[in-house]
């Protein structure tokens, strides 16, 4: 992926890892359009940053990602990537079904059915321009589990799967699919976690993620160093210590 000149949409962006690579790839030359369901809070990233657009869209809701789409394309037609960022993840306790299954379906619509509609909305666009790029955003925990967050696991290991796939079917277009891998990093997904010595700092991670795709533009998967130790655990033969060690060492592991 090329890291200047591309028109950019990058929903669930109003905060952490997604505005901070929207305000990066709008610092490095690209249009970037930025995706969120509060308008306050579109209006001020265009207000601090000047330059960036914004469209108002609510990833769980499929007519709103059409009616987004629309509107993005209407003003952009020019746009050849899509940054599928949205996410939640909710702790959960599955030996109380009362408790989890709510939190358990709003995971998956958000986490799963967000980008498969984002890139259904897409995906036909960017099969006609010339270098396409979509980046879907999975999670260390797609590769080792994290016991106090079933449902977000699994929405990522389904993410990862996704992406292998849609990467065969995409094989001989102009599309290419690049798989974010975060590992922890400082943002509000869950309390606490902004200031959690456990979590990658978010400027430390933004940065690094940056220099992989200039080093490595040709990577399926941007890996920081720090999410290796999660997703080798089973190649490297250690993958029950890995569990063993995540959920001793994270917070909301306990």
């Amino acid at each position: 992926m090329n890291l200047t000149g591309n028109t950019v949409f990058i929903p669930g962006s109003t905060s952490g890892i997604g505005l901070a690579l929207a305000v990066g790839l709008h610092e490095r030359g690209n249009t970037v359009i930025v995706g969120g369901r509060r308008a306050e809070l579109l209006e001020r990233i265009a207000e601090e940053h000047p330059g960036i657009d914004t469209v108002q869209i609510d990833t769980a809701d499929a007519e709103s990602v059409a009616s987004a789409a629309r509107e993005v394309l209407a003003r952009h037609p020019d746009l050849n990537v899509l940054v599928a960022m949205a996410g939640i993840m909710r702790v959960e306790d599955w030996r109380k079904p009362e408790t989890f299954l709510a939190s358990a379906e709003e995971v998956v619509t958000t986490n799963v059915l967000g980008p498969i509609r984002l890139i259904g909305a897409f995906v036909e666009h960017l099969q006609g321009r010339p270098d396409a790029t979509i980046v879907t955003v999975s999670s260390g925990l797609a590769f080792a589990p994290l016991r106090a967050t079933p449902s977000y696991n699994a929405s990522k290991a389904a993410i990862h799967m996704l992406s292998e796939s849609l990467r065969l079917q995409l094989a001989g277009t102009s599309v290419k699919v690049v798989e974010l891998v975060p590992p922890s990093v400082r943002t509000a997904l869950l309390p606490g976690q902004e200031s959690s010595d456990f979590a990658m700092p978010l400027d430390e991670f933004v940065g690094e993620v940056f220099e992989l795709l200039e080093t490595q533009p040709e990577a399926k998967e941007i890996q920081v160093e720090r999410v290796k130790f999660l997703r080798y655990g089973e190649a490297r033969g250690d993958y029950d210590q890995v569990v063993q060690t995540l959920n001793a060492a994270d917070p909301h592991g306990k």
